[in-house]
């Protein structure tokens, strides 16, 4: 599909949320409820939409895979965000992205963003929009890394180069602009699976720790596995198909760099915010790592988006309770670095 029908279609759905809400409820079908919980007006539109399309994420080959995630990307990530400057960089063997609002000083707190996408699909252009988000509306820089995917580079050479990342970042440091004692790990999906992976191996005190819809654990299927395993974007099928991708089989998916839920001590990760949705697959394993988290100690807000589906938070473009479910994520994200910069100044004074 050319640039320019992928225009076309991204106008077509923005016209559909722009409809009357009669309309748009009719677009979407019969409401949807299932686990006690309603499935939110929006998604159901989109998905809808997204099956009335054709731009469905198939899982026959690597390529096939990434292409779909980058059409489905630009048909809902929404407009540039202006206001954030972005410069490219080379990280070890891969590319990064470093974002920047306009206007912000030096010796900034930074987070590294690590994208979703099964640790097989996604790049830097898939969740350009989400860091420029997350930059311009957290105040802080955002630096993006492009890490080698699979199944060309299987496990652990995710982990490896996220790990590489943050080492890169505090190395650095006065090149970026930013404060090397105040960094956050953020990802969605795979990527709040390596941001997890890389804060429990971390040689450094890090500020912060922000996970939307992390997978935690391969291990085990868990009950959000069987409710929502088809029809809500994710499905029991494409994770499982993702892991095959990744990983060599069954004992790699009980490594605590994949299966971070299994490491036998948790309690040095930082503060940290993980988002759930409602109609994902990967729901409860997410929610069981924040009550470890928690049990552990670990200061930990879980928030469960219960009407939304996997993968909400590169939905800007559309909607507004897409865009209000990040928003929320980056006040958790402000927050954690206003007390990590409390407690520095409190250090500093002792």
């Amino acid at each position: 599909m050319s640039n320019f029908q992928a225009a076309v279609l991204a106008g077509a759905l923005r016209f559909a949320f722009g409809l009357p809400g009669p309309v748009r409820r009719l677009l979407a079908g019969a409401p949807i409820r299932l686990d006690g919980q309603d499935l939110h007006p929006e998604a159901q539109l989109l998905l809808r939409l997204q099956q009335l399309s054709g731009t469905g994420w198939r899982t026959r080959t690597a390529s096939e895979s990434r292409l779909d995630l980058e059409l489905s990307s630009k048909l809902v990530s929404g407009p540039k965000i202006t206001g954030v400057g972005s410069r490219d960089l080379t990280v070890g063997e891969f590319a990064g992205r470093l974002y920047t609002p306009d206007g912000l000083t030096e010796g900034s707190p930074l987070l590294i963003f690590y994208h979703g996408g099964g640790w097989v699909t996604g790049s830097l252009e898939t969740h350009d929009n989400l860091c420029r988000f997350l930059a311009r509306e957290a105040g802080i820089r955002v630096l993006a890394a492009d890490y080698r995917l699979a199944p060309e580079a299987p496990f652990p050479a995710a982990a490896d180069d996220a790990a590489d990342v943050l080492r890169y970042a505090v190395t650095k440091a006065e090149d970026l602009g930013i404060d090397p004692k105040r960094i956050a790990l953020g990802g969605d999906s795979a990527g709040g699976n390596l941001a997890a992976v890389t804060a429990h191996s971390a040689e450094i005190d890090l500020a912060f720790l922000l996970l939307l819809y992390p997978g935690v654990d391969a291990s085990v299927r868990r009950r959000s596995r069987e409710i929502f395993g088809n029809g809500f974007f994710l499905t029991d099928e494409k994770i499982d198909w993702f892991l095959d991708q990744y990983t060599s089989g069954g004992k790699d998916r009980h490594d605590p760099r994949l299966s971070i839920m299994l490491a036998e001590d948790l309690s040095n990760l930082p503060p940290t915010y993980i988002a759930t949705a409602g109609y994902d697959p990967l729901r409860d394993e997410g929610e069981a790592f924040a009550e470890r988290l928690a049990a552990e100690g670990v200061p930990v807000v879980l928030r469960r988006h219960e009407g939304l589906f996997h993968g909400f938070a590169n939905v800007l473009g559309v909607g507004g309770i897409f865009r209000e479910a990040v928003s929320e994520a980056v006040g958790a994200l402000r927050t954690g670095f206003a007390l990590a910069n409390s407690a520095q100044d409190v250090e500093e004074t002792a």
